[in-house]
């Protein structure tokens, strides 16, 4: 066995390796916990699935696992054949949990062949107030494999660990966050409404060449149970059903049906956009769809990320509540412990359950059982919001493919530049009788104008509904 100092490396002949994280456990001592970060050429984990640690014990490819610990031993495995090409390192790191490393006795990581059990390395650290920690790296280096003995730890904590490699740390629950509205201009056609809902219709839009007949204007609904919303957000809501109604009625559809399910991306990565308000600005404006399509009042919700989840109803007369409630990013660190929730009302979800990561084919699949055990005769519409981090895409293209054949139409929404994988070619791919799938991506949805985004959102909607139709999909 090699015993290697603070930045020195070694060549790792074996196929797989073992990188056991030791320490002497004892009364007061914190706990620790190892984990593993997979990063790309550019030294950034691709989305929160590059992340190995107890909660998320394995890695999609099968390449990296969090064995599970004992008293004073931590354990990842790593089959560096299985590595997949994109992947120039594999970084070890660990926390501490109740207190700093420098109270962690006899700290060090011993590199084993998974094969014939030897030791190959040891790497004996030291640390001070640190709370989290890079041990060591395993890296490619011209064909091969070499490990490197790290022994860096982080002041900042878990902050200073994530902005290096392009992880979202969230170490406590996000605190709820008021929407941020986009100011909404009111048609100079349509008065604005004092403290009554919206007019009984919308002026059409131009008039439409001779030779092609314009549609008929789309009636605004007055939802149920509007009345009951404060007058602030009562107005809101009013004027943009009336943006919806406009929109629609661009697209060519007159008096149009349909029920509304809204999907809300909680990965890692989206703890930014929830902090900011910007998730829950996005859900009011969706509101309004389902408030303009649906005559029920309310409309569908799941949340995901490791893991899909349905939320409670949004039932449009409890909008503001709904929205304080169950827009929330996960209460999971990416490197704290599992910590009992705390204040959870009746119906609020445990957001620990869905975890951190991007499994978008799993929520995909889920919101397709619920329309095949509820049908109803009208159409519907998906509104699926993420910031990207996608890389399930043969998953993701076998459950859209699938969908084809069914009265749903998925509308994504970038929320940022992100990789998007297969949702950005879906337009293009061959081999479906009709496109169920529309995409697009702003930096900034808060920018966005509601007259834009929803011509934006309900552009490729309409065109379905009528290939559909010619396809005897929807009645």
């Amino acid at each position: 066995m090699t015993s290697l100092s603070k930045g020195a490396n070694l060549p790792i002949g074996a196929t797989a390796v073992r990188a056991v994280l030791g320490w002497s456990a004892g009364p007061g001592v914190p706990d620790v916990d190892a984990s593993a970060l997979l990063l790309g050429g550019d030294g950034r984990v691709r989305s929160d699935a590059d992340f190995v640690f107890y909660n998320q014990p394995r890695h999609a490819s099968g390449s990296v696992t969090h064995q599970g610990k004992r008293p004073g031993a931590d354990t990842i495995a790593v089959d560096l054949g299985a590595v997949e090409p994109g992947i120039e390192r594999v970084v070890l790191c660990a926390s501490a949990d109740g207190g700093s490393f420098g109270q962690v006795p006899g700290l060090h990581l011993l590199l084993l062949d998974a094969v014939s059990g030897a030791e190959l390395v040891r790497f004996d650290m030291a640390a001070g107030p640190e709370k989290a920690y890079v041990s060591g790296e395993l890296y490619r280096r011209s064909g091969a494999w070499k490990f490197r003995a790290v022994g860096q730890g982080y002041a900042d904590g878990l902050a200073g660990l994530a902005t290096d490699y392009g992880i979202s740390v969230d170490e406590a629950p996000a605190p709820v966050a008021v929407p941020r509205t986009v100011p909404v201009p009111v048609p100079p056609s349509v008065p604005a409404p004092p403290s009554v809902p919206a007019p009984p219709s919308v002026p059409a839009p131009a008039a439409a060449p001779a030779s092609a007949a314009a549609p008929a204007p789309t009636a605004v609904r007055l939802t149920k149970g509007e009345e009951l919303l404060p007058t602030e957000v009562r107005a809101r809501l009013s004027l943009r059903k009336q943006q919806v109604a406009v929109s629609l009625s661009k697209h060519g559809v007159g008096s149009l049906t349909a029920r509304v399910i809204l999907v809300l991306d909680a990965s890692g990565s989206m703890a930014f956009h929830y902090r900011r308000g910007t998730v829950a600005g996005v859900a009011e404006r969706m509101a309004a769809v389902a408030a303009q399509l649906d005559d029920d009042g309310q409309m569908q919700a799941w949340t995901f990320a490791s893991s899909p989840a349905r939320l409670p109803d949004l039932v449009i007369a409890e909008l503001p509540e709904w929205l304080r409630l169950h827009v929330r990013v996960g209460e999971m660190s990416l490197f704290g412990r599992r910590r009992p929730p705390k204040g959870l009302v009746p119906g609020q979800l445990d957001m620990r359950t869905v975890g951190i990561g991007n499994e978008e084919q799993k929520v995909i699949a889920q919101v397709r059982a619920y329309v095949r055990d509820h049908p109803v005769p009208d159409p519907t519409l998906v509104l699926f919001f993420s910031d990207g981090g996608v890389y399930r895409n043969d998953a993701i293209e076998r459950e859209l493919r699938a969908a084809v054949e069914e009265p749903l139409f998925w509308q994504f929404i970038g929320l940022g530049r992100a990789d998007y994988g297969v949702l950005e070619r879906f337009d293009t791919l061959p081999g479906r009788r009709v496109d169920n799938v529309g995409f697009f991506a702003v930096d900034d949805i808060e920018t966005l104008s509601d007259p834009e985004l929803y011509d934006r959102l309900l552009s490729e909607f309409p065109s379905w509904i009528r290939a559909a139709r010619q396809a005897g999909i929807l009645r």
